[in-house]
């Protein structure tokens, strides 16, 4: 096993691999920037490295930096975390030129599940069920319109290298279309340096429904079951939870296995997970797969006894999958809310600043994963997200039951926060009766106002 692994994140995914590494007996490094200087994974880990000022491209985007890092330290591995580098090919270009292990996919893997419309044609050609679309990406408006008008509206128009729900616009007309492409293209440009866009049917009121899969470098593959991401603002989780309550045993064997087929598509190797919209006649459809672990791996953690980064490390080392896909079993039901520093009456504003009161819930069948505490400074420069309430039930009901006490215990103060908001979806009757899809927020929550 590899003696030690330099972690090229920050925050709660940085303590969560930290964590892993020492029950496996791993030491670790943390990078950090010159704001992150007292942040717990600075402490937490056994060395750690100064990478640069506050800006991400200067600290945590800077491959050199975080290759010099590992080189100094004389790090076998990285691991990317989620967001930042993780799923950037050139960081595997740099580990393979250095003599680094990445843990993670390999570089033709997170490049071609990376472009949107390049996993499109890979995932059709493989005899999976993806949404109607255009077979090529475009960023002039005339031609996606064209495409959408042959499609039908409404339609999606994304980012061929998108991810994160940006670059990403629903338009219900053509005479809308022009403008949501440009805004789509716009965004897209800034947050992924490529305005290239394609069309996609708009599947109305899908639940987004993910598989978690394994796979090692031995040819052996396993899914994990799935994951209800279907509560989200602007494309963007809010809410999480396993197993999704409306997809009995054959559908998710059915679903599983085109999972699989997916990943076997591109000799897929490490942690990933497959994503698809379900309608409401059970029909589904591959979406995307994101090359790395997601933020809400711990709900599969809690239903299934496996620890995803631990294996993950695992296979990235080169061992074999320990476990057989008839070796797992679903037990009972798991959500996570994200907590996020924001304020939800001013349009979820981001509220940096620093952390007055901190107490985090606890008994049984809850889980906390976060990086604040008492006096800690949430800066301004990252994502709002300061971590993840997560809460086991033997079924769903025990589960929002446990979650609505743990978010009554949870306490942070001199920051705004979205913990009343997450109280407000976990209150509401269509919620509680599993009434829900991807537009639930926007007609439920705000619709109710």
């Amino acid at each position: 096993m590899f003696n030690k692994i330099l972690i090229a994140n920050r925050g709660e995914i940085a303590i969560r691999i930290i964590r892993a590494c020492k029950e496996m007996g791993i030491k670790t490094v943390a990078v950090y920037s010159k704001i992150d200087e007292e942040s717990v994974h600075v402490h937490m880990a056994d060395e750690a490295i100064c990478i640069g000022p506050a800006q991400s491209r200067k600290s945590y985007l800077n491959i050199d930096n975080i290759i010099t890092a590992a080189l100094l330290t004389e790090s076998e591995a990285i691991h990317p975390g989620y967001g930042f580098l993780s799923e950037d090919s050139r960081l595997v270009d740099a580990c393979i030129s250095n003599g680094i292990k990445f843990i993670g996919p390999y570089k033709e893997h997170i490049e071609k599940m990376g472009n949107k419309l390049e996993a499109r044609k890979t995932m059709i050609e493989a005899g999976v069920h993806v949404v109607p679309g255009s077979e090529n990406s475009t960023n002039k408006a005339e031609e996606a319109l064209k495409i959408a008008k042959e499609i039908g509206f409404p339609v999606m128009v994304k980012a061929a290298s998108g991810g994160g729900g940006r670059g990403m616009r629903i338009v219900h007309t053509k005479e809308e279309f022009v403008d949501k492409f440009n805004m789509a293209k716009s965004e897209a440009s800034i947050a992924f340096n490529d305005d290239s866009m394609y069309v996609e049917k708009f599947i109305e009121n899908p639940r987004h429904i993910e598989f978690q899969i394994l796979a090692d470098s031995y040819g052996d593959i396993i899914h994990l079951g799935e994951r209800d991401c279907s509560i989200q603002r602007r494309n963007q989780k809010v809410l999480e939870e396993a197993p999704c309550i409306v997809i009995n045993h054959e559908l998710r064997n059915k679903m599983g296995e085109m999972a699989l087929r997916a990943a076997k598509a591109v000799g897929y190797v490490s942690a990933g997970t497959i994503e698809f919209l379900l309608d409401k006649y059970n029909n589904f459809y591959f979406i995307e797969m994101n090359t790395r672990i997601q933020v809400e791996h711990p709900i599969t953690e809690m239903i299934t006894g496996i620890d995803l980064i631990k294996e993950q490390i695992k296979i990235g080392y080169g061992e074999k999958l320990y476990i057989t896909q008839d070796q797992i079993k679903i037990n009972g039901h798991a959500i996570e809310c994200r907590i996020n520093a924001e304020d939800a009456t001013e349009n979820f504003r981001p509220s940096p600043g620093q952390i007055e009161g901190y107490f985090a819930p606890g008994g049984y069948g809850v889980r906390v994963d976060s990086h604040i505490y008492n006096g800690y400074t949430i800066p301004p420069t990252y994502d709002s997200m300061i971590g993840k309430l997560i809460v086991w039930g033997k079924d769903r009901n025990e589960a929002i039951s446990r979650m609505k006490r743990a978010l009554d215990e949870i306490v942070v103060t001199g920051v705004k926060t979205n913990i009343d908001f997450q109280k407000q979806i976990l209150d509401n009757e269509s919620f509680l009766i599993n009434n829900i899809d991807t537009s639930f927020i926007e007609r439920e929550i705000f619709n109710n106002k």
